[in-house]
């Protein structure tokens, strides 16, 4: 993992909201952005539920760690996940130039959707198998 990316976690685990818990997004995006053939199938699957929870559900980053929690009640049933080869231009370097603050909260979401957009080749197999796990 980059620097930036680390200095970014610092920051998001020192944000004033502890209720929200965007530090969560971050994680999720960075490691579905960051995939490869070495990625544990699980960490991509979680990553881009985390995704589309935050983007399409408004989940808070407390809320995607609870749900995360449920779908590990059920590990057998993850949909395969193809990487696409671009996965969102913008990176934890460009989150690191926004002011800390409401600015900077809105680039991270604006990363989150980039990467979510990406694997929109996946995007109703991730929907299904939240919709089988979450209750």
């Amino acid at each position: 993992m980059s620097e930036q990316y680390h200095e970014l976690s610092l920051c998001t685990l020192a944000h004033p909201d502890k209720f929200y818990f965007i530090h969560q997004h971050i994680v999720d995006a960075q490691t579905a952005q960051t995939a490869d053939a070495n990625t544990k199938p699980i960490a991509i699957v979680y990553a881009l539920a985390g995704l589309y929870l935050m983007i399409e559900k408004n989940y808070t980053g407390r809320q995607v760690q609870q749900a995360h929690l449920q779908l590990s009640k059920n590990k057998k049933n993850l949909p395969s996940i193809s990487l696409p080869e671009k996965r969102g231009e913008i990176t934890a370097q460009e989150i690191l130039k926004a002011p800390p603050g409401p600015q900077r909260d809105a680039a991270i979401k604006g990363w989150c959707l980039s990467v979510w957009d990406a694997y929109e080749n996946v995007r109703d197999a991730i929907i299904t198998y939240c919709d089988e796990n979450l209750k």
